[in-house]
């Protein structure tokens, strides 16, 4: 029997009658309407550092210093999600995922509508941008205990032979707060003229981020802890230090580092795609700002309705098959894509960013939920998918826009350095990603337990 088909295997039936009926639609709509909201605010920052805070943040450089220094700030985010994922991840571990999830939405957005209200170079000085890099380390913090937060919801509360389709839910929530951003960005830009957006309309879009994050926090308290955290906590089964559990075992040691990997492709491509995109094609290749927004915007609408088709399908293969396939895929059409982006044809860009963001992303990413929430056991799943997730992060994710900006600094504008660099994360992920083995046995830890309600895959 294989890996996929034992771990279905032992999986119980999870019955599901008119009440779990109702409570299942507020999981979901707790996980999509959380990510949603928490990605919207991390992301409202890149697409601003590429339009306004390089300006305004970093006024006395050149262009392409103050771009720099703007994505500077932006990366920094992804160097304290390990951080903020290691606290939240034990947290979540101990007491709850419910709890931590409501932590982490009100320090997001609180952050993201401090940015608001912060004044600028102009007006106070050096102190303008120390408050804006305080409010994206706190941004960074309380993203790193999110994802895996609302992954888990999702996945373990999934039924039997659904949980590939719950853990690609909270995935949508990262194209829609995405294309929220640049739309919110897009659409003020066209109904106010440059100088009134540049002195106050940018700061309705963080200004928003308080309504919804109210709106996030009240669906979420209504949901239920879940399942497999009650049970393991009944059981008496949960670990004093899961970061020092998923350290220390040698069992656990493979799938993370091996997650490690596999999680490079992800978080460079959606980087590349949905954050340095916009600053190449409006700087470099010279093109309309709001255009290229509106084109980003309708890629992650794309990608928001391929997610779920992913989900569906991880329900029947293995999702090993769905992630290792789409980041393969993705290495190959960097080269073809850059082509398009090269033309500076607002069509053609927006073509390859469908295909390459839309389709070819939404593909892959669906699946991430689930596969990686397959590799660890409860007592140390919250922490072990957030580490794999933030500490990747890092090169993964926050570095990437720094590196393709330097790489085609370094080209004289040519991308085809940066497109290598990119194809070869696809090519190590892929590999990394066929050499994982979710759904192992459950006992792997020194104090041996059965894991009280397995998440699984399979129809």
């Amino acid at each position: 029997m294989s890996t996929h088909d034992s771990a279905h295997a032992s999986a119980p039936q999870v019955g599901v009658d008119a009440t779990d009926t109702r409570h299942l639609r507020l999981v979901i709509a707790s996980a999509l309407l959380g990510t949603t909201i928490e990605w919207y605010d991390f992301f409202l920052y890149a697409t601003a550092a590429s339009l306004v805070f390089n300006t305004l943040f970093f006024p006395d450089t050149d262009s392409y210093v103050g771009t720099m220094l703007s994505l500077a700030t932006f990366a920094v985010g992804f160097l304290v999600r390990p951080i903020g994922g290691i606290v939240f991840g034990h947290v979540g571990d101990r007491i709850g995922r419910k709890r931590t999830l409501a932590v982490t939405m009100l320090l997001m957005g609180l952050a993201t509508a401090s940015m608001a209200v912060l004044p600028t170079a102009a007006q106070v000085g050096v102190l303008a941008p120390i408050l804006l890099l305080v409010l994206r380390i706190v941004q960074g913090f309380a993203l790193g205990g999110e994802w895996a937060g609302a992954v888990l919801m999702a996945v373990e509360h999934g039924p039997r032979g659904r949980t590939g389709f719950f853990g690609s839910i909270p995935q949508i929530g990262l194209p829609l707060g995405l294309g929220l951003g640049t739309a919110v960005f897009a659409v003020l830009q066209t109904t106010l003229d440059a100088a009134d957006f540049l002195a106050w309309g940018w700061r309705i879009a963080f200004g928003v981020s308080l309504v919804l994050v109210i709106v996030g926090f009240v669906v979420r308290l209504a949901v239920e802890e879940t399942p497999s955290f009650r049970a393991a906590e009944a059981a008496e089964v949960t670990v004093r230090t899961p970061i020092t559990t998923l350290l220390s075992d040698r069992t656990l040691r493979r799938p993370t580092i091996l997650g490690l990997l596999s999680r490079w492709a992800e978080g460079a491509a959606f980087n590349t795609w949905g954050v340095f995109a916009i600053t190449y094609a409006t700087g470099t290749l010279g093109m309309a700002k709001v255009p290229v927004l509106w084109a980003v915007t309708l890629a992650c609408a794309v990608m928001a309705a391929v997610i779920p088709l992913s989900g569906r399908m991880a329900d029947r293969i293995p999702p090993t098959w769905i992630f290792a396939s789409g980041v393969a895929l993705y290495g190959v059409a960097v080269f073809p894509v850059f082509a398009l982006f090269s033309t500076a044809d607002i069509v053609w860009f927006a073509v390859g960013l469908v295909i390459v963001f839309g389709f070819v992303h939404g593909w892959f990413y669906g699946a991430q939920g689930t596969l990686y929430a397959l590799l660890y056991p409860t007592q140390v799943r919250y922490t072990g998918i957030s580490f794999i997730y933030n500490v990747a992060g890092v090169y993964a994710s926050g570095l990437t826009p720094l590196i393709l900006t330097a790489l085609i600094h370094a080209g004289d504008g040519s991308p085809w350095r940066a497109a290598a660099y990119l194809a070869a994360t696809g090519a190590i992920s892929a590999v990394a990603t066929a050499f994982l083995r979710p759904g192992e046995p459950e006992a792997t830890l020194r104090r041996p337990v059965e894991h009280p309600e397995p998440v699984t895959v399979g129809a």
